[in-house]
């Protein structure tokens, strides 16, 4: 479709385009027929062609009109014919064409404008015109460099880069245990994604290279001898198999993938087969990578949930014979006995106890076997499987008798063993299978090292043999690192524990000198705090968005021994008044209910626990921060209370919880609930501009008029519980005076409200995002749950009786 410029009255009438070919195809002489009329005579003149692409203008060029068209031109019809061969490179695509005719006296004859079109040839595809776009633009050395690149440096650099991501994995694979960091979740993600998609890439570059060769230089047995190393790579480190519990369940993709890349580096293998020593050296590296590979594979396996809840479950056990022992009741009574029974106890539940002499030597070593002992029978919980009455009695036996501390640490220990079997290559690299396979997959990889250091390597460029030497000393270093990581674990103390007083010593002096491979810390041992009140005050700071998004409004505190001690006692003391199932059903579920009763609140207080749960925790978060600037006021000393600074740091880690953890706490609106408070907070503050500090708001919002119930006032319509929080403050403080309590008794009930809240979080959580969390750092949240159930107070706890044997008795 032509457009002429209609605002000049011009002395040349255009009347159409003939564009041969159409559309006009690049790199093809392309014909532009316009077929014109003019009432005057035309002596000579200019044409001036615009393109432009897209909008985008991107040529202009000027012809002789009389090269165009035969002059001089009569008044008359005639035409303009201009032909012109695009580029080759040109893209294809609508352009814009604009064409303006000029006489010699620079007078404009005529103006117009018409779209065409650029396509590829019928045999051309996209790629083809890529790659003969970028042979257009650069020069041939510059190809041919590339062309080397991509068929000799390119497979190298590769190969050192899925080394290097191994390397990343097996150094840090095992902190992210103990450090809870972003920066280092970030690091492994990417590395974990990459190493695998990196090694896949690199083989099949290296087989696609090898039908390029078919003449069996020395540089293709280079090429081949890479490809084994890349099944090491694709085999893992013994740290890290897997970044989360999804990834455990892939096992039968990582399986296909072994057939597939072991395949592919077998037929690099034989492409490359010629009579060369090169060939023979990559045999113990090829056995290697299986070796690593299928480790990985089985591991994964392992640790699916269905193969872990299979590994876990008891052999079939019908109990004693009920037929047999009914047939003989009834034999007895038709011989004319007087019969009668009783139920005697199958066995007797023995206390935990360390008779290994070890123990003693290896620092944490009698904790290390109680820590095993117990995990052996707990790890249950992490397939959702129940415990047993002499499971349980077991446990409790032993947490009612230690020492907080003692009992901290062996929950440390156990969660550790559970996050190797989990995430690790554990499951078999403790065996003596896995100490065979490692010293197969070692002594394979030392062996073509030698071998190839032996080697007359003058037919090999000095790039390809620096190349296979940072391989071989790359894939010892893996393996030296995974072994000195696996002396210096728990694992091998509690092996070492469990020896013979000589030898075990002898062993750990040996042992110490490289224990700077692993930390001492088993967990973070750090909580997140957050402030609600707080949190008002920095959205509102600059570069918030960057805060909220990056940094979060949360601070990690490290958990004092106070609050571990403090949850301790109140634990125990639930457990000793556990006398049953059903009773121990009922602390689970008290999320405050129980202290309010004990302490006769729940006529005042009650009403705040009656609510959602995410409701409760918000308005005892708010509750507590209030009192607590409310004490400080009146009294700095009174904030240095014990349960004070307890109330404090587990209302604002229950927060954190609810706001950045939902997926572990029951099911509710705490979102919406939690975003609401939060605005209604902000408004609050922000109407009342003397308000510039989280305490000026906290003073503020406790001497408001709440005598009339915020939803009398606001309805349903918004799900905000901030002053239903300043209601429960005032009214702890209200009964604080009625009772005439000292400030440390009004902080004593809200601390073990607290706890009580904390138990029931903890005992509505499931275990996979338990499980979920030891890849983090760690949660308090978790090892309260392990606690808990070491005492008895889990729901996971169905067996209420134990075992026991009828005994008929006849006269």
């Amino acid at each position: 479709m032509i457009n002429a410029d209609k605002k000049g009255n011009y002395a040349v009438e255009v009347g159409g385009v003939n564009i041969s070919p159409n559309p006009v195809v690049r790199g093809k002489p392309a014909t532009f027929n316009i077929s014109a009329s003019t009432d005057q005579a035309i002596s000579g003149g200019t044409a001036v062609i615009d393109v432009s692409y897209f909008g985008i203008h991107i040529h202009q060029e000027t012809h002789d009109l009389c090269e165009e068209t035969s002059c001089p031109i009569s008044a008359g019809e005639f035409v303009l014919s201009h032909s012109q061969a695009l580029p080759a490179i040109t893209p294809p695509g609508s352009y814009l064409l604009k064409m303006t005719l000029s006489s010699d006296k620079s007078q404009v004859l005529t103006c117009i404008s018409f779209n065409f079109k650029v396509s590829l040839s019928a045999s051309e595809s996209l790629f083809e015109f890529c790659q003969e776009v970028v042979m257009q633009i650069f020069p041939n050395r510059f190809r041919e460099l590339w062309n080397e690149w991509e068929l000799r440096r390119f497979p190298a650099l590769l190969v050192l880069l899925s080394q290097s991501l191994q390397i990343i994995l097996v150094v840090f694979g095992n902190r992210r245990k103990y450090i809870s960091r972003n920066w280092i979740r970030l690091i492994l993600w990417l590395a974990y994604l990459s190493a695998d998609y990196v090694a896949t890439v690199s083989l099949g570059i290296l087989a696609n290279n090898q039908g390029d060769f078919d003449d069996g230089s020395p540089g293709d047995a280079v090429m081949s001898f890479w490809a084994p190393f890349l099944l090491l790579h694709l085999g893992g480190p013994d740290t890290i198999t897997a970044y989360s519990l999804e990834d455990n369940e892939l096992w039968l993709r990582h399986l296909l993938g072994l057939v597939c890349q072991v395949g592919v580096v077998f037929y690099v293998f034989i492409r490359s087969l010629v009579p060369m020593e090169l060939n023979f050296i990559a045999i113990p590296v090829f056995i290697a990578g299986i070796v690593k590979y299928g480790e990985r594979t089985w591991v994964l396996r392992s640790a699916s949930s269905q193969q872990f809840r299979q590994s876990l479950l008891p052999r079939p056990d019908p109990g004693p014979n009920y037929a047999n022992f009914m047939e003989d009741y009834k034999l007895k009574e038709m011989e004319g006995f007087k019969l009668s029974y009783t139920a005697l106890p199958a066995f007797t539940v023995v206390p935990h106890t360390n008779t290994f002499q070890g123990g003693n030597l290896i620092p944490d070593g009698t904790i290390l076997i109680s820590a095993y002992d117990f995990f052996n029978t707990f790890k249950r919980l992490f397939a959702d499987l129940i415990l047993s009455f002499h499971d349980v009695e077991k446990s409790h036996s032993y947490f009612q008798r230690c020492p907080w501390n003692e009992a901290f640490k062996v929950i440390e220990v156990e969660l550790g063993f559970v996050y190797d079997i989990l995430y690790t290559k554990a499951n078999i690299v403790y065996s003596k299978l896995g100490v065979f396979l490692r010293s197969v997959s070692l002594s394979s990889t030392i062996i073509a090292l030698v071998a190839f250091s032996m080697l007359d390597r003058q037919k090999f460029t000095t790039f390809d043999v620096c190349v296979t030497f940072l391989l071989l000393i790359g894939a010892i270093f893996l393996e030296i690192y995974a072994l000195l990581a696996l002396l210096s674990s728990d694992w091998t103390m509690l092996w070492l524990s469990k020896r013979e007083k000589f030898l075990a010593t002898q062993m750990y002096k040996a042992i110490s000198t490289f224990k700077f491979i692993t930390s001492r810390n088993r967990w973070s041992n750090h909580m997140e705090q957050y402030s609600l009140i707080g949190s008002c005050f920095k959205g509102a700071q600059r570069f918030s968005w960057i805060h909220k998004h990056v940094n979060g409004n949360e601070t990690s505190v490290v958990i004092s021994p106070c609050l571990k001690e403090y949850i301790f006692q109140q634990l125990v003391e639930k457990s000793k008044i556990a006398a049953n199932l059903s009773f121990c059903r009922q602390l689970c579920a008290c999320r405050g209910e129980q202290v309010l009763g004990e302490k006769n609140c729940l006529d005042k207080l009650g009403w705040s626990i009656e609510v959602e749960f995410d409701q409760s925790i918000l308005m005892w978060h708010i509750a507590t921060s209030l009192c607590y600037c409310y004490d400080q006021k009146r009294n700095p000393n009174y904030v240095l209370d014990l349960r004070c600074k307890v109330s404090k740091s587990i209302s604002e880690y229950l927060l954190y919880i609810l706001v950045k953890r939902p997926s572990m706490m029951p099911d509710g609106i705490e979102q919406i609930r939690f975003q609401d408070t939060v605005c209604e907070a902000i408004r609050f503050i922000q109407d009342r501009k003397f308000i510039s500090n989280a305490s000026q708001a906290c003073e503020m919002l406790f001497q408001g008029d709440n005598r009339i119930k915020p939803s009398s006032v606001k309805g349903d319509r918004s799900k905000s519980a901030l002053f239903d929080a300043c209601r429960l403050a005032k009214a702890l403080c209200s009964v604080e005076e009625e009772r005439q309590w000292n400030t440390e008794e009004k902080w004593e009930l809200v601390s073990h409200v607290w706890v009580e809240m904390l138990s029931y979080a903890v005992s509505q959580c499931r275990w996979n995002h338990h499980a979920q969390q030891l890849r983090q750092g760690g949660e308090l949240l978790t090892h309260v749950w392990l606690l808990m159930a070491h005492l008895g107070l889990t729901k996971q706890f169905q067996i209420s009786k134990g075992h026991v044997r009828a005994k008929l008795v006849g006269q």
